[in-house]
């Protein structure tokens, strides 16, 4: 390869990874501000205070609904059709979904609109990181999701500092970013992993095969099952604040958006470090087995925490989101668990049945609850989801510096 050519594909390497970051940075703004508007535009619209809890878990089980089907629908488009093409589907939908969210007026109306900006949201992460992994070199690619993870987590603080205006403006803004983004995205190029196989006969973006080999289904849902605690953390322990604040006793009135922008400014720093010493140690698993029982400490650490003050309750936000920084080495496991034809597929659906296993969480915390309290059902679901991540995570190989050109016999 040529000096000019090698710069050429140098400087195309940056560029997507800076709009992937981008795109991930508009993708968890998105995601999170329902989390963090709960509560106010649930209140404006006219929802009893006493309805507000159950009300806002039915929404954010249709936007992480949403998020499943999408997974599934934007993974099989990624593998048939090219990474490229689904970014620009998902950004578009997102973005006028969100616009749409601004003037919502009903609990049902605002439940469809949250469905189908999961459906948009779930193409974005999983396209952005199967693009960066199929083009940086083996040995740098943790370096490039590193990066886009760091960066992108950031939404969240965008999102809290925008809502403190108005829950219709930190909308009507998701969406503008995600047009902008757009028209970012016009510069980014194909895969070429991708575009190796695209004229061939390989089976290309099959979902159902998946489950048709015990092998690969079994690679498949170790896969999800290591990044299930992350969800919990924040879409239990940190955004159910008053619900946890008057368990805890806690003395001054506790504000999930700014413990959701702690938390995520946090992953963001947890998710350099530990794709940082994944490069340094060559492993993968080890460091998200490290992150894995630092997040379970965490958690018990929060669960303690009586009579804790709105300032004890960031900096334990704080905690838990370091402890929970392994996001991105999560999903770049995924991404380099399979081969060429299905990758999409594998690094679209696993983050987004991750997020959507909130639904399923959701269910056993409130079944938990009825009968241990708000405090011991906390402890009993962290101990589940961390046992079974740690099974996952055992069952998995070591990938990294793994040559990711090759496709997978289906």
């Amino acid at each position: 390869m040529t000096t000019d050519a090698s710069a050429k594909l140098t400087r195309n390497a940056v560029f997507l990874v800076l709009v992937a970051s981008l795109g991930y940075f508009v993708d968890i703004y998105d995601l999170l501000i329902f989390l963090i508007v709960r509560k106010k535009s649930l209140t404006d619209i006219g929802v009893k205070s006493s309805d507000i809890t159950a009300i806002g878990n039915n929404i954010i089980n249709w936007q992480m609904g949403g998020l499943l089907l999408g997974g599934i629908l934007w993974g099989v488009l990624g593998d048939k059709l090219g990474r490229i093409k689904v970014l620009f589907g998902s950004i578009t939908l997102y973005s006028l979904a969100n616009f749409a969210n601004g003037f919502v007026h009903d609990p049902d109306t605002y439940a469809l609109i949250r469905f189908i900006a999961g459906i948009g949201l779930a193409g974005e992460l999983g396209a952005g990181v199967t693009l960066v992994s199929e083009t940086l070199s083996k040995e740098k690619r943790g370096y490039g999701t590193m990066i886009v993870a760091a960066v992108g987590l950031f939404g969240a603080v965008a999102a809290n500092w925008v809502s403190k205006y108005d829950w219709h403006t930190a909308y009507f803004v998701g969406g503008g970013l995600g047009l902008i983004l757009l028209l970012l995205r016009i510069g980014t190029f194909e895969s070429g992993m991708f575009k190796s196989i695209e004229q061939t006969g390989v089976s290309k973006g099959n979902f159902l095969s998946l489950f048709t080999n015990w092998g690969r289904f079994k690679k498949y849902l170790c896969c999800i099952l290591i990044g299930a605690p992350l969800w919990y953390v924040v879409g239990i322990l940190i955004s159910q604040q008053p619900e946890f604040g008057i368990a805890l006793h806690a003395t001054s009135k506790l504000n999930a958006g700014d413990g959701i922008q702690y938390a995520y400014i946090a992953i963001a720093i947890g998710g350099i470090i530990a794709g940082f010493l994944s490069q340094v140690t060559k492993s993968r698993k080890l460091i998200m087995l490290i992150f894995l029982l630092l997040s379970a400490v965490s958690v018990v650490v929060y669960l303690k925490s009586v009579g804790l003050t709105s300032q004890q309750f960031l900096w334990l936000c704080f905690f838990m989101g370091f402890a929970v920084g392994y996001w991105t080495l999560f999903i770049t496991i995924a991404a380099e668990q399979f081969g060429t034809n299905i990758r999409s597929t594998v690094a679209t659906t696993v983050p987004n049945f991750v997020r959507g296993s909130l639904i399923l969480i959701n269910i056993g915390f409130v079944a938990l609850k009825a009968n241990y309290g708000t405090i011991h059902s906390g402890y009993i679901m962290m101990a589940i989801l961390t046992v079974l991540a740690l099974l996952a995570l055992s069952q998995l190989k070591e990938t990294f510096g793994k040559d990711l050109n090759y496709v997978e016999p289906l």
